[in-house]
């Protein structure tokens, strides 16, 4: 058919341009995930080093072809970037994404539906609100919760948190704002939740004294009575409980604190039961975790990344909520310019009523195409063997006469560097901090293996986190061998004469 009165744009590519562009960069990632085992999982490159590959050039003033600019980018990127999809990384909680993850976000950016109103992404909707009871589904909570796709685990949290606000404040807060409260609003978590709380606490207006830090008891878990006694405390002072954080999975060492009896605490005094469970929730799919993460099904929200343990490409994170009103009550508007509601015979789902954006990508794509593509078997089946991997370093760093085994839970362990002994002498604390710090910086930049850190009883650990559904029994092996290799080479450069 012929086009009449087409509009020639210098960003436009015919069809065969687009093809051949398309099997070129295709082709080039091919190649770069069948060899990834192969590569370093960073160069440790500085940003003045990195800069300089890149250049400084000027803005062009005129256009480069397309082929070209593919190929020069696709080798910057392969050949300078941190592979967190390399089957030896292993740092913080972020997994190898999985590859039907970036041909939805192709396809997601080639139909470029706004996910705000229902209007504008009449089909990319409903898939979001599939994938949502289908999530609600995999970690065993009622999939007539409602929920919305968000950028991860900060806003996962951040988006509950507002809808736990909206709904226990008083009704006077959304006019008069929290300087017009009798009493002050404050909320409770324990001491190993991740920062995104202190960031709630000042990004909306509480302050970070609202923050009740609750200690941890001897398995790293929320102290279920101090946080009774200390809620009990509060409303003697007058202040207005609100909200409770659960960790399903904490970030350093993965420990699923006691949900039910939390559940039970917040039942008492009416309080939101919020569960952080942006990393370690998903293995609440296997069946022998289901005690450990009894409770669940009475959380009010739930945060969960599918970018971490459900293996999907940045960005995909989730807020579950148990009555999706909540949501509805505290992020939707009807300005005059939005004509988003005009079928009064069908209620309509729109996402901005849901959170924070209203202009919206269509995340929901590549964690609903996986959720196919493996099933909740496979799931089982994956989840299950990074969480016995991660046993298998823990059990190997217990066996080796070099290296303490710390913590193990889920799919995260912790461990250090241990010199051997010479003549029976002891090494200073301070100085097996100093040592493995050093150790974790320098494994960082070399690109072997790649570890974060936690600090657990005041000792600096090594924090190996799998969520990498390339990693075998031989990465772990050979993990123990470097770690071992660079402690040894460290400790004669820093012990002490």
């Amino acid at each position: 058919m012929t086009k009449i009165n087409q509009r020639f744009s210098a960003i436009e590519m015919s069809k065969d341009e687009f093809k051949k562009a398309g099997h070129q960069l295709v082709d080039a990632i091919s190649d770069f995930m069948d060899t990834i085992y192969e590569k370093p999982v960073t160069t440790g490159e500085t940003p003045n080093q990195i800069q300089k590959v890149l250049g400084n050039a000027s803005l062009p003033v005129q256009g480069t072809k397309v082929s070209e600019l593919i190929s020069k980018t696709s080798d910057l990127l392969f050949d300078h970037s941190l592979l967190n999809g390399h089957p030896k990384f292993f740092g913080y909680i972020t997994s190898s994404p999985a590859p039907i993850g970036a041909l939805a976000d192709l396809l997601a950016a080639s139909i470029n539906p706004n996910v705000g109103a229902n209007i504008l992404s009449p089909v990319a909707t409903a898939i979001e609100k599939q994938t949502v009871k289908w999530l609600a589904e995999f970690i065993g909570v009622s999939p007539s919760c409602g929920g919305i796709l968000v950028s991860g685990g900060n806003m996962a949290n951040l988006t509950a948190f507002l809808a736990a606000r909206t709904t226990k404040a008083p009704e006077s807060l959304k006019e008069n704002g929290l300087a017009s409260l009798t009493a002050e609003l404050v909320f409770y978590c324990s001491k190993a939740t991740h920062t995104w709380v202190e960031k709630a606490a000042v990004l909306f207006g509480h302050g970070l004294n609202a923050i009740r830090w609750i200690p941890t008891d001897a398995d790293n878990k929320m102290n279920i009575g101090v946080l009774s006694q200390t809620i009990e405390d509060d409303l003697k002072n007058g202040k207005k409980p609100f909200l409770v954080v659960g960790n399903a999975g904490d970030v350093s060492t993965g420990v699923v604190d006691n949900l039910n009896a939390i559940a039970a605490v917040c039942k008492v005094h009416d309080l939101w039961f919020h569960i952080d469970g942006a990393y370690g929730i998903p293995a609440a799919v296997i069946p022998q975790y289901k005690n450990l993460f009894k409770g669940i099904q009475e959380a009010d929200s739930i945060a969960l990344d599918p970018h971490k343990w459900l293996y999907a490409p940045l960005e995909a994170g989730c807020t579950l909520v148990k009555n999706p009103q909540h949501l509805i009550d505290t992020y939707s508007s009807h300005p005059v310019y939005y004509n988003f509601n005009h079928n009064i015979e069908e209620p309509t789902l729109n996402y901005y009523e849901y959170g924070l954006q209203n202009s919206r990508g269509f995340r929901a794509l590549k964690v609903w195409l996986a959720l196919q593509q493996v099933g909740k078997n496979g799931y089982i089946e994956m989840i299950g063997e990074d969480i016995a991997l991660s046993q298998l370093l823990f059990e190997k760093a217990k066996k080796h006469s070099e290296l303490e085994a710390i913590t193990q839970n889920l799919s995260i362990t912790t461990l250090r560097y241990v010199p051997a002994n010479v003549q029976g002498k002891k090494w200073d604390e301070s100085y097996l901090n100093t040592l493995n710090e050093k150790m974790l910086n320098e494994l960082q930049q070399e690109g072997e293996v790649f570890l974060s850190n936690a600090v657990v009883a005041e000792k600096y650990c090594l924090r190996a986190c799998i969520v990498n559904y390339r990693t075998s029994k031989q990465d772990i092996e050979e993990s123990i061998d470097i770690i071992v290799k660079k402690g040894r080479t460290l400790h004669e450069k820093l012990k002490p004469k």
